[in-house]
């Protein structure tokens, strides 16, 4: 999964943009005119156009060089800021042009409602002395690099000459470069390794019909001979659609997701995509991960970003569909994320070898004293030690899938050693629970669930029901077992 992949280093050119957002609500109409009336409560500013690409890079755990051009205005010190917050991202490839105004687009919401945007920009020829600056910015930003990102929102910075200069140097390297393209005629882009237009980009670009995957696929083709590389359109609610120089073509499903805002989804896509090919993944698998993330980043109001961990429990949900437990470093990473933002985490263990009603009923109480719910498993070899060569009944995957099939489980870990402590320090969790059968100072790790200002609770056991009781009517009177004791 995600957490298991060593990403390397990208470098992202393009439009640097600043996106701003004036909330408030709207009770009433103007009398002066027929307008909304905006009650404002907050004004926040985020990176966007190549900014968001390289802070949605960042945010996945790539090393990202970012390569742009910003003024000398208050918007370029709002942007440097905002993005200084990610350690991850360099900005010395930032060229400053007096001449330049940093561009501004401000939204005005109400509620998630977009009423009116703003947009602050003066896009003109920059002088020659500046172009020397984002080539000698480029040259630097490519040591080391895994792949090379432009984004293109047609402002300017990538003209020609510096498009022909990334392609050159790139290629002289062995980077592959992706371009997410604005403009209505793609064969500027020649050279590019991957292009990933929207649709109603490859309409304008190819003067085409797009109405269904055929006629995706000819447009693609038609793209390939402009640019010489591959081509992948993202087609909103119908998915991506891939079709590779060698003609082969691979549709990635959507993920079905609470649609409130698209702005920026598209930076998340190509993100996602540059941050996978350099962790060494398919061009398939990199795109399969883009579909999960834009499912997360289109829930979002505004330009936004898909955070490693956000990715991450997404990816494990659907895998715990399928009865499958996600590592201790995974666990952790989702733990955390999930204290971000606000909820309290619950954890109970055990070896739940049989389920029977009184796991449920543990499962059931565990889960209403928080928000999520990790399960820890011992592992078939803790089983063993533990209870005898004869357990466990059924093999730690098998148990895997009925515990995380339960209602209120969110993730389920499986542990080696013969306690879970390790695995409760790891995971920090706000509420420890076990049974009542066990008095407080005798829970594995509730001193150290306490002293991080957690506590532990013990639930109400379903009396005369266990593995033991269980396994011995299944087998018989005479078949002999030692006694067990299950969570």
């Amino acid at each position: 999964m995600i957490e298991a992949l060593d990403f390397g280093r990208i470098v992202v050119i393009g439009d640097l943009l600043l996106d701003c957002y004036v909330t408030g609500r709207v009770e009433r109409i103007s009398p002066e005119a027929p307008v909304p009336v905006l009650l404002h409560s907050s004004r926040r500013s985020t990176p966007g156009g190549a900014a968001n690409v390289a802070l949605n890079a960042a945010s996945l755990g790539c090393e990202v060089a970012l390569v742009g051009l910003v003024g000398t205005d208050s918007p370029a010190e709002l942007l440097r800021r905002s993005l200084l917050e990610n350690p991850r991202i360099d900005l010395s490839g930032l060229v400053s042009d007096p001449d330049w105004t940093t561009i501004t687009k401000t939204r005005v919401m109400s509620g998630q409602q977009q009423i009116v945007r703003i947009d602050e920009e003066h896009v003109r020829p920059f002088s020659e002395e500046t172009t020397q600056k984002l080539v000698a910015s480029i040259v630097r930003a490519l040591e080391g690099a895994r792949v090379l990102v432009c984004s293109d929102y047609a402002k300017g910075v990538l003209s020609d000459e510096l498009l022909q200069v990334i392609f050159a140097e790139a290629h002289k390297r062995s980077i592959p470069v992706i371009v997410d393209p604005k403009r209505k005629d793609f064969s500027a882009y020649h050279g590019a390794s991957l292009i990933t237009p929207n649709r109603q980009e490859m309409r304008i670009a190819t003067n085409m019909p797009l109405g269904n995957d055929q006629e995706v696929e000819q447009a693609a083709r038609k793209v390939i001979g402009q640019c010489g590389g591959d081509v992948l359109v993202t087609r909103s609610e119908e998915g991506m659609t891939l079709v590779r120089r060698d003609g082969t073509v691979f549709h990635a499903a959507v993920r079905r997701s609470e649609v409130y805002d698209v702005s920026g989804a598209g930076d998340t896509v190509v993100a996602t995509v540059a941050a996978m090919l350099s962790a060494g993944q398919t061009l398939e698998t990199a795109i399969q991960y883009a579909t999960v993330a834009a499912s997360i980043v289109v829930g979002k109001v505004g330009t936004a970003i898909v955070t490693r961990a956000e990715l991450s429990a997404v990816l494990h949900q659907e895998q715990r569909g399928e009865g499958l437990p996600v590592s201790l470093a995974a666990a952790c990473e989702i733990a955390a994320e999930w204290r971000s933002m606000g909820e309290r985490v619950v954890f109970t263990n055990g070896c739940f070898d049989l389920l029977h009603p009184g796991h449920i009923s543990l499962i059931q109480q565990a889960a209403a004293l928080g928000d999520r719910l990790i399960v820890a498993l011992n592992s078939d070899e803790s089983v063993r030690r533990l209870k005898g060569s004869e357990r466990p009944f059924q093999d730690q995957k098998a148990r895997a899938i009925v515990i995380g099939a339960l209602k209120g489980v969110d993730l389920v870990v499986i542990f080696e050693e013969d306690t879970p402590l390790e695995t409760i320090m790891a995971v920090r969790p706000d509420v420890l629970v076990k049974g009542s059968d066990y008095k407080e100072d005798q829970v594995i790790g509730g001193d150290f669930v306490k002293s991080c200002g957690g506590r532990v609770v013990l639930v109400d056991l379903v009396a005369g029901r266990s593995t033991t009781a269980l396994a011995q009517k299944i087998l018989g009177p005479k078949k002999r077992h030692r006694d067990i004791t299950e969570a």
